[in-house]
């Protein structure tokens, strides 16, 4: 027993730790992948890399300049609009129902401040995880 299982078996309450557990122990805390073991992946993608939205719309120009670190005003919105796209919208209030639209479904959160209504993208998630069979991979690719 060295002296790192020692003083972690002093602290946990153990006094000592058998042979058997220790050995259970080490291969808990192995950072090498074992060979006969499924390798555990896991997988993060954002939803906002698979939104299509049709290009030159009011739906896409929201989306593309409002972030998710800061809370944008709508007049904010308007003004990164006209310098990202050049597009100066006729009827100021249209944007309102593509801006409800996205938040209702949970794209975009709102807050309220000042008066002033303020907007930014969630950070929508997805987390997979799958396992990869090292052997299934290599027999599969030996076919």
């Amino acid at each position: 027993m060295n002296l790192l299982d020692k003083i972690f078996a002093f602290f946990s309450g153990r006094k000592e730790l058998k042979q058997p557990e220790l050995a259970k122990y080490a291969e808990e805390l192995t950072i090498y992948e074992a060979s006969d073991k499924p390798l555990e992946v896991e997988e993060i993608y954002s939803i906002w890399d698979y939104l299509q939205f049709i290009e030159n719309t009011q739906a896409a120009h929201i989306k593309d300049v409002i972030g998710f670190d800061e809370w944008v005003s709508m007049d904010e919105i308007r003004r990164r609009v006209l310098e990202l796209f050049g597009i100066n919208y006729k009827n100021e209030k249209s944007l309102y129902a593509y801006v409800k639209t996205l938040t209702d479904v949970g794209l975009l959160e709102t807050i309220n401040v000042g008066g002033k209504r303020k907007w930014r993208k969630r950070a929508l998630l997805i987390k997979i995880k799958r396992l990869e069979v090292k052997k299934k991979l290599e027999e599969t690719l030996k076919n």
